[in-house]
Formats: structure tokens, sequence, C-alpha cells
């Protein structure tokens, strides 16, 4: 079974970067999908970034501005969030689809000061 935990979150100034973080509890390194979400106040939880094998893919919208990356050592996800924009404040969920089952984390509030 596979329990998320996102870190990492907080508030920055546009232009500004942050990294965020997502422990796995178990491995999640073997040909699972897995990738970040967000969702801002009254609008619908969009894609970010996908990891899938060495595939990654980005949302039009973070393209050259965020990095997913992760370490099989921690078994950890990160994106990496650089120039940041006030347009990039939400909720940003942890997502791994394994076994069948699709788990996602609790979220971490990530907000961009104008």
């Amino acid at each position: 079974q596979v329990q998320l935990v996102e870190s990492g979150g907080g508030l920055v100034q546009a232009g500004g970067s942050l990294r965020l973080s997502c422990a796995a509890s178990g491995s999640i390194f073997s040909g699972n999908f897995m990738g970040w979400y967000r969702q801002a106040p009254g609008k619908q939880r969009e894609l970010v970034a996908t990891f899938s094998g060495s595939r990654t893919n980005y949302a039009d919208s973070v393209k050259g501005r965020f990095t997913i990356s992760r370490d099989n050592a921690k078994n950890t996800m990160y994106l990496q969030m650089n120039s940041l924009k006030p347009e990039d404040t939400a909720v940003y969920y942890c997502n791994v689809i394994k076994g069948g089952y699709n788990y996602w984390g609790q979220g971490t509030q990530v907000t961009v000061s104008s």
C-alpha cells in the first residue's frame, strides 16, 4: 500500500522558486505512473507534470519553468518550480497509480504574491 506526503509549499514572491517533495511509504518507481496536479479555488484540477518511466510531460503553462524529478534511494518525487507567477497559486497534489489503484496526497498550498 502507498501513502503519499507532500511538503515544501509556502508563500513566495513572483519570480521566486520553490521545490515540492512527495515522500512515498512504498516503492513507486517500478513502471508506475506518477505526477503532480494542482487546483486553484473555483477551478478544475489540472495535471502539471508527469513522470512515467523516463518520460516526462508538462502542461504548457509550466513548461520551461517546472521540472519533475525523483530520487529512487529516498523514494521521493520532486517538483522544482522556478520563475513562479501569481497564477501558479494553488494546492498541489502528488499522484501515483500503482497496481490499479490511484493514490493521492493531502496536498500542499503554494501561494505566489505579485
